[in-house]
């Protein structure tokens, strides 16, 4: 499994990183959500996208409705991982496509509860 962590903090991808690395997965890192476009043109696609809202030249909701335009991309999974927790805001990610949201400060127990929500922890990680 890949996961691409888009964020324009170093110190908060460091600890997404952390937490999906112990998971098993392999990743990959962007600091706006265009950079994390033109990673995904490249390849490879990864299988599961974690995104902060607030980012400068792309921000994480932009980026999700990117995504979601695109068919060949449809199977990418992408959960929210940010400050903003107002429910509209809340509301209008998922509509526009993410799968799950986390507001930040989080545990990563939070992170690794959403994930297994979504069938993504791989098997050989909760045994």
């Amino acid at each position: 499994m890949h996961a691409l962590i888009i964020d324009d903090s170093t110190t908060m991808r460091s600890i997404l990183r952390r937490i999906v690395t112990g998971l098993g997965y392999t990743t990959a890192e962007a600091g706006d959500g265009q950079q994390a476009l033109d990673q995904m043109e490249a390849g490879p696609l990864p299988d599961l996208c974690l995104i902060d809202w607030n980012m400068p030249v792309m921000d994480g909701y932009t980026f999700v409705t990117r995504v979601r335009d695109r068919e060949e991309w449809r199977d990418v999974t992408l959960m929210m991982v940010t400050t903003e927790s107002e429910h509209n805001q809340i509301v209008r990610a998922l509509a526009a496509g993410a799968h799950e949201y986390v507001i930040k400060p989080f545990t990563p127990d939070a992170i690794i509860e959403k994930l297994d929500l979504l069938g993504l922890v791989p098997q050989e990680a909760t045994a």
